[in-house]
């Protein structure tokens, strides 16, 4: 019997190592999941390509936050942002509004119209801003010392406002190039729906995107996908990064992993 239990469970370990080394070879997304199990606090990120959104079924499927599209470029809002905003403030999940970071836009102008639309931020995350190519940027890249100039300007006019250090969300390439040495002090949301944040980046990131093809229930738009994230910490730790009443600090910066 004991042998028997042994060789089950050798033959379960194999059947695991290969499905998740085919994904990996086909650098299919479930790979993740056998990585973003080790972290259990869980959200998604949305906008207006997920339609018309139950929060309160959405939020009843093992999720603690969500980080909602606000803004974009400095005069353009999402148009579900205001309904989604309500909505999910009424249910338990964290919330957080996030930018779409315009490479052709003053980083000034882009916080000033961030604040104006989602205006105070009591008891939500601090804002996110995402940060990655559009259109022909992946193949040509913008000045690199502009856009760190730019990306400044906003971060700090954020920070300005509202007394927190913006999470800035981006891929790999886009950190490569603008984040890595010049934005350290700021939270990092990661994003890699094929693997696990890189071994370099241990230590560093706060949330990981590691699904952009997940199916859930409660919203129907365009966009039949949702993207899913991770928390490299606790509710507890989480919750250090909501903004009081009076715009100032709950806490520091919690520490990276």
């Amino acid at each position: 019997m004991k042998r028997k239990k042994i060789l089950a469970a050798v033959l379960a370990a194999a059947v695991l190592t290969g499905i998740c080394g085919v994904q990996i070879v086909t650098k299919r997304w479930n790979v993740n999941s056998c990585f973003a199990g080790a972290y259990p606090v869980r959200g998604v990120d949305v906008s207006h390509h997920q339609g018309e959104i139950d929060w309160k079924e959405l939020s009843g499927q093992n999720l603690d936050f969500a980080f909602i599209k606000a803004t974009e470029g400095s005069s353009h809002e999402d148009e579900k942002f205001q309904e989604n905003w309500r909505l999910a403030g009424e249910t338990d999940l964290f919330i957080g509004a996030y930018h779409f970071f315009s490479f052709d836009s003053s980083g000034a102008d882009q916080a000033d119209w961030y604040i104006r639309t989602v205006g105070e931020l009591s008891g939500k995350l601090c804002p996110a801003v995402d940060v990655e190519y559009y259109g022909g940027k992946a193949a040509d890249p913008p000045p690199r010392k502009e856009t760190i100039t730019q990306l400044s300007l906003c971060l700090e006019r954020l920070e300005e406002h509202y007394g927190r250090k913006p999470i800035i969300y981006t891929t790999y390439k886009v950190y490569r190039r603008y984040i890595e040495g010049n934005f350290e002090d700021y939270p990092l949301w990661i994003r890699n729906v094929y693997y696990p944040p890189q071994l370099d980046l241990a230590g560093k990131w706060r949330f990981w995107q590691y699904r952009d093809t997940a199916v859930l229930d409660g919203y129907k738009g365009e966009e039949k996908y949702i993207d899913l994230n991770v928390f490299s910490g606790t509710r507890e730790e989480l919750e250090e990064y909501r903004i009081d009443s009076s715009g100032e600090q709950e806490a520091q910066i919690p520490g990276t992993v």
